[in-house]
């Protein structure tokens, strides 16, 4: 379509970084470090990109999938094997955010997002511990449900009714959330698309069927600063725009799990694609991150 083509640029390829992992995941760009960090989750570990090469940033990491960075800069981890929602400080100890609800233990939190007013809101479904090849198999104690963290370390239920909550972000201006719906992971035909919701007072309303991704389905999604969502799919990225259009594709040769903006002017997409890391420069720029 003729708005995607002013928003790629022929002369910028797709640029395979780094090869040889198991599953990437969880993509978060620090720009004061020139860096980004992503999980290979079933070889247990998060790695550290720069221009330089990729090197261990920590292994074993609980089986880390999604991050973000809070309105502090510190990072923020879904943790598969602890079950748990943790935040690394300046002094590099690790806090456990949330690891239950009430008395009864978290599923795998698996993708996070943080709103400007410091708040976290993040996706528990079950598929960390449905297997051992991403955190061990364990026993659910509650339903997929999509959380909201306050400042104050407030835990509640922000949406209950997905099958199976993946990845999620704001749209620019924070009036709505977009979240993966990728269904019961072992369904011969899982319910499979992105939903997006109203934000008022931090409560979620006026939920909504957005688009549904083919080949493959949405996993992780990002905003770019004019609203529109970029999204993983079974042949590369989507661009979809704010009313569910499909704006248009980047094809990649491995299904893409999950994607953010970084590097300079936050234009360059970094796309975890099953074993490979891609990178490619855009002509659109990543969302302002709090």
């Amino acid at each position: 379509m003729p708005a995607f083509a002013a928003m790629v640029l022929p002369n910028a390829p797709l640029e395979m970084l780094a090869t040889g992992f198991r599953w990437l995941e969880g993509p978060v760009w620090f720009a004061d470090h020139e860096c980004l960090l992503v999980s290979d989750i079933p070889n247990d570990r998060v790695m550290r990109w720069t221009e330089a090469g990729v090197t261990i940033f920590e292994a074993p990491a609980g089986f880390a999938n999604g991050h973000a960075r809070d309105v502090q800069g510190r990072l923020i981890t879904c943790a598969h094997q602890h079950r748990a929602l943790t935040r690394r400080e300046l002094d590099g100890s690790i806090t456990t955010l949330a690891s239950h609800f009430g008395p009864k233990r978290l599923n795998a939190p698996n993708d996070v997002a943080v709103k400007r007013d410091g708040s976290l809101w993040f996706t528990d479904p079950h598929y960390g511990i449905n297997t051992d090849y991403e955190g061990g198999k364990q026993q659910a104690e509650l339903p997929a449900t999509v959380y909201r963290l306050d400042p104050d370390g407030t835990l509640s239920i922000a949406a209950d009714d997905f099958a199976g909550p993946n990845g999620l972000c704001f749209s620019p201006d924070e009036t709505q959330l977009y979240i993966t719906e990728t269904g019961l992971q072992f369904a011969s035909d899982p319910v499979r698309h992105i939903r997006v919701f109203d934000v008022q007072h931090n409560k979620l309303s006026n939920p909504r069927i957005l688009h549904s991704v083919t080949p493959g389905y949405a996993d992780g999604i990002t905003c770019d600063s004019d609203g529109n969502i970029w999204s993983s799919a079974g042949d590369g990225v989507h661009c979809i725009a704010p009313d569910g259009r499909l704006l248009g594709k980047i094809p990649v040769p491995h299904t893409v799990s999950n994607l953010t903006f970084g590097g300079r002017h936050r234009c360059r997409l970094f796309i975890c694609a099953g074993p490979t890391l891609y990178a490619i420069y855009t002509n659109v720029r990543g969302a302002l991150q709090p």
